[in-house]
């Protein structure tokens, strides 16, 4: 195989060369750990996005349900404060939810396009993020037609490049990056399966030279006898 000729050390770095790999590179784990960052960053999203839909919904609901119902009776106090949360706790659900999906999506697509440019050049750099964030901006504004979809583009690049900015310090500070991370684990489990590899040919060299060795003897053996 390829991976015999090459050192330990000269592992592939190129995109060209890393198909080629005679194993994939997500044998130590189940799912790659770009997609668990993308479906926890969209779940974050999401509990972002309700809790800012829903809290204000709730207070406004709650106000004005105190607003119309001072001609209306209650049973005592603790009905009156639970009717006004009940009316608060449904404008919380229903708001909530509409801003939670729409968050959710839009950070699961600027992750997803971001961190593939990023593994495709196999590098982190702010266009990267400006680049996904142009790009999910407009795919949100396309049904407000051309006018939408140039706002939205806009308004992608704006977010994506300090939300780039801020998401690259923080990999720095954790002294290591995801690129630098994903290259020195492939790179570490390269060297793990080359090393295996030449492991087994070694076994299979001396038992094919045992196996030689005892084939030759009973010709030997026939050769002095005659």
């Amino acid at each position: 195989p390829p991976a015999a000729a090459a050192a330990p050390g000269s592992f592939p770095s190129t995109r060209a060369q890393r198909p080629a790999l005679p194993f994939p590179c997500s044998e130590r784990q189940r799912y790659p750990e770009e997609t668990v960052n993308i479906v926890k960053s969209a779940f974050t999203g999401g509990l972002v996005g309700w809790l800012y839909g829903g809290l204000p919904a709730f207070q406004q609901a709650r106000k004005a349900f105190i607003a119309r119902s001072h001609g209306e009776l209650f049973h005592n106090r603790a009905d009156a404060v639970q009717s006004a949360h009940r009316a608060g706790l449904r404008s919380f659900i229903r708001y909530g939810w509409r801003w939670s999906w729409r968050v959710a999506a839009f950070v699961a697509i600027f992750n997803t396009v971001s961190t593939g440019l990023s593994v495709y050049r196999n590098k982190t750099t702010i266009s990267n993020f400006a680049s996904a964030g142009a790009f999910t901006g407009a795919l949100f504004r396309m049904h407000l037609g051309l006018q939408g979809v140039a706002g939205g583009f806009v308004f992608g690049a704006a977010f994506g490049i300090p939300a780039g900015g801020l998401l690259m310090i923080m990999q720095k500070l954790a002294g290591e990056t995801l690129q630098e991370k994903r290259n020195r684990e492939r790179r570490e489990l390269y060297e793990q399966k080359l090393a295996d590899w030449q492991s087994r040919l070694s076994v299979t060299e001396v038992l094919g030279q045992t196996e030689s060795n005892a084939q030759g003897r009973p010709e030997t053996e026939r050769a002095r006898e005659s």
